[in-house]
């Protein structure tokens, strides 16, 4: 009962009754399909979160990088790297390698996302 006028308190949760997940660490793959699910579901974070067991503000903020800055947004920035002065022969044909690799992988998504979106077009 409230304090001051003796009526019964009632439920302010508007049928949020899920438990909120706590936020866990995600690869940059595990991300772009978080996120390529996100898009088919129509932008249905909550579901998404639930699904994949992250939190709603992480399925929120990677769709909104996504949407400004395709998928490359996604990968994880943090940490210094060396100058490219300071790399040795070997170091850098492994950094253009690893460049390579993930400019692959981007343009398979790439292709798998629109095939995809192709048949979902067909379909209606």
């Amino acid at each position: 009962k409230k304090y001051t006028s003796h009526s019964e308190l009632t439920d302010s949760r508007k049928g949020m009754d899920r438990a909120m997940t706590k936020g866990r660490k995600t690869t940059f793959e595990e991300r772009f399909e978080i996120v390529k699910y996100c898009l088919e579901n129509g932008r249905n974070y909550q579901q998404t979160a639930e699904q994949y067991q992250v939190s709603y503000a992480q399925v929120y903020g990677w769709i909104k990088k996504y949407d400004t800055n395709g998928a490359e947004a996604l990968l994880d920035r943090r940490g210094r790297t060396k100058p490219e002065d300071e790399l040795s022969e070997e170091e850098k044909l492994k950094r253009r390698i690893q460049q390579m690799d993930l400019e692959n992988e981007l343009l398979r998504a790439d292709i798998l996302f629109l095939k995809k979106l192709e048949e979902i077009e067909r379909r209606s």
